[in-house]
C-alpha cells in the first residue's frame, strides 16, 4: 500500500531537510516515530541518534564552507555536549517510559514558546 511507505518517506524528507539546516530534524523524528509511527520512546530515541550521525556528516561541510561554525566554541560546546550526552543517556536508561515521554513534551513545549515568542534577528 501507498501509505505504508509514504509517510515514513515524507517523515524522512521533512527531517533531512531540517537536519541540513541544522534546526531540529531529530526532533520531528521522534515526533513522528512515536506520535505516528507508534514505536517505543526509547526505541525512537535510538533510531533518532543513528539517524543522526549520517545527517550531521552530510550537512557538515555545507556549514563549514559557507563559514556557519564559530570556531571558538567548537571544542567546550563538543566537550559539553558529549559530558552531557553520556549523562543523559545513562539517565534515560533508568527513567520510566511515561516520565521519559513527559519530560520531552515539556521541552517541546519550552521550546515552542520560545520560538513564538522571540524577537526578531
Amino acid at each position: 500500500m501507498v501509505k505504508d511507505w509514504l509517510l515514513p518517506l515524507l517523515a524522512g524528507t521533512a527531517t533531512g531537510v531540517l537536519s541540513g539546516f541544522g534546526v531540529g530534524g531529530g526532533t520531528l523524528l521522534l515526533i513522528y516515530l512515536t506520535a505516528f509511527a507508534g514505536l517505543p520512546q526509547e526505541q525512537a530515541q535510538g533510531i533518532n541518534l543513528l539517524y543522526f550521525l549520517p545527517a550531521a556528516a552530510a550537512s557538515l561541510p555545507a556549514h563549514a564552507k559557507n563559514g556557519f561554525l564559530e570556531k571558538s566554541v567548537l571544542l567546550p560546546a563538543i566537550a559539553a555536549g558529549l559530558a552531557c550526552a553520556a549523562l543523559g543517556a545513562w539517565a534515560a536508561t533508568g527513567m520510566d517510559t511515561a516520565l521519559l515521554r513527559r519530560c520531552f513534551g515539556g521541552f517541546l513545549i519550552l521550546v515552542g514558546l520560545r520560538e513564538l515568542f522571540r524577537k526578531g534577528e
